[in-house]
């Protein structure tokens, strides 16, 4: 043996200690970033939180006999999962800028302020949203491009942005949940071994009361709103708007485009840049009083100043200057640069949820739950906390959709439960939950994209509090609750419950 040759470390097991310091540095350091900088934690201090409790598991890894180039690889593993997510996020950037610059958002607006009473306009952007994300089987896209225009017009309306953003993702996650396009639909379907519309069946005893409690909060909200519509919104600012953008049906042709193409399943970064482009190619001949005011460079040729118009929306945003600060505040937005924080925020997360999954941290503390919960209801219940806990802990919905089916798939079947009903569980608890934690990647997406915290919408998201809720009480009360013949036991049934079983005394 060459004397170079090193000497493999044994790897240990983990601790309850390692598994649980990698959690508690993280809760910890969230909770102190947001204590120190309230909503501004989003803007670097909850990123390094989030990058400081990697390290923390890094170390811990290390300790336990893992090379770094492990450690390296599971990172990147991590980072490779959400490139499309990034892809997205640069697009919608892209998106937002050109939209806004064209007059697809200021089109919207307009048309809204006109059309819709401000004490139904929750319930209303409510039910579009839902419609639309029914329709693409995308909480994303609904978001970034109907959502953003619906949270301006509550900022012109006099409305609340906080109330409204939580309409917008209320009535988007009815539609990823359990529309028949939905990737994340399809996904819980595949893992659980479920075929697709029964799964959606079976999600509908949830995804119905939900919506309906949604709807009914909704309303009662818009029915308490004291309007500041009056006093901010006068004819003569609706009379400016037009005049900065010249307002017709026809700017609304980016959105149709990109719903056909959403429809078509084109792939949704490709769907949305696309639809940026012809945006920004839209403004040349539809506003090009707006690109003059946006590029004041007199002596460029007018092609030139178009391209440069699209090309500096799509990159760093739109630039509004009407000297009316609420239309200046709504469109003065956008920009593939506007997405970094959360692309840092998002990998951060994400690389720190795939680390405690691959060395066996969060197996640690997930497998006791499982060998307690002895009925059904405390079964559902382990479920829903897993799946949250990963929400929080890992920062991706795949994450908590994917682990909580690995881990309990085997047990369900053992119990005689249907796999539907760990399908519908995992849907509930794991996608839907995602957007109510600021640092996971789908919290902080709707956050950059909408304008609006998670933290300051959170409570408005009426739905996605609602069906967890709702999937724990059909647990506890055995209500519609599917069996099937209670499966053999074999060697490969429930791997975690017998290697926590092995290191009992």
């Amino acid at each position: 043996m060459s004397k170079s040759a090193k000497t493999p470390r044994p790897v240990k097991a983990p601790s309850y200690l390692d598994a649980l310091l990698p959690i508690v540095t993280l809760i910890l350091l969230v909770g102190s970033s947001v204590a120190l900088f309230g909503l501004e934690a989003v803007n670097g201090p909850l990123q390094v939180a989030i990058i400081i409790s990697t390290m923390i598991t890094a170390m811990v890894i290390l300790k336990n006999g893992h090379s770094w180039e492990e450690v390296s690889e599971s990172g990147r593993k991590g980072i490779a999962t959400i490139s499309g997510a990034i892809f997205i996020l640069f697009s919608v950037g892209a998106l937002i800028g050109t939209w806004n610059m064209s007059g697809t958002i200021p089109t919207m607006v307009y048309y809204g302020i006109i059309m819709i009473t401000p004490n139904w306009f929750y319930p209303i952007a409510f039910l579009v949203c839902v419609g639309v994300s029914l329709s693409i089987g995308s909480s994303w896209t609904t978001a970034g491009t109907l959502g953003v225009g619906l949270v301006g017009l509550a900022n012109m309306l006099g409305l609340s942005p906080e109330i409204t953003a939580g309409a917008v993702i209320s009535g988007a996650y009815v539609g990823d949940k359990i529309s028949p396009l939905s990737e994340s639909t399809v996904l819980a379907a595949q893992l659980n071994g479920v075929e697709l519309y029964k799964h959606i069946r079976a999600q509908l005893w949830t995804t119905i009361p939900a919506a309906v409690i949604a709807l009914i909060g909704f309303i009662l909200l818009g029915l308490n709103q004291h309007s500041a519509f009056d006093a901010t919104i006068t004819n003569n600012e609706l009379t400016r708007f037009n005049e900065l953008f010249h307002i017709t049906p026809w700017n609304l042709l980016p959105l149709v485009f990109l719903l056909v193409l959403s429809v078509a399943k084109v792939p949704a970064p490709l769907a949305i840049m696309c639809s940026a482009l012809m945006a920004g190619i839209m403004t040349s001949f539809m506003q090009p009083q707006v690109i003059e005011r946006f590029i004041v460079e007199p002596d460029l040729a007018s092609p030139l100043l178009a391209i440069k118009a699209a090309w500096l929306a799509m990159a760093t945003g739109f630039q509004e200057n009407s000297g009316i600060e609420q239309i200046d505040a709504l469109l003065s937005r956008g920009g593939m640069d506007s997405m970094l924080f959360t692309i840092w925020l998002i990998i951060g997360a994400v690389t720190f949820g795939i680390m405690v999954d691959d060395f066996g941290l969060l197996n640690k503390l997930v497998t006791p739950l499982l060998l307690r919960a002895k009925t059904v209801g405390k079964l559902f219940t382990s479920v829903v906390a897993t799946a949250i806990g990963l929400n929080i802990a890992a920062g991706d919905q795949y994450i908590a959709l994917l682990l909580p089916t690995r881990l309990y798939r085997a047990e369900f079947a053992k119990r005689g439960l249907a796999p539907e009903n760990l399908s519908r569980i995992v849907s509930d608890a794991g996608i839907v939950t995602s957007p109510l934690i600021p640092w996971n990647s789908c919290g902080a997406y709707m956050a950059a994209v909408l304008g609006v915290s998670t933290m300051a919408y959170m409570p408005f998201a009426i739905f996605n509090i609602a069906a967890p809720l709702i999937t724990l009480a059909l647990g506890i009360t055995g209500f519609n609750i599917r069996h099937i013949p209670v499966a053999a036991p074999s060697e490969g049934d429930n791997p975690s419950r017998k290697a926590v079983e092995k290191q009992q005394p």
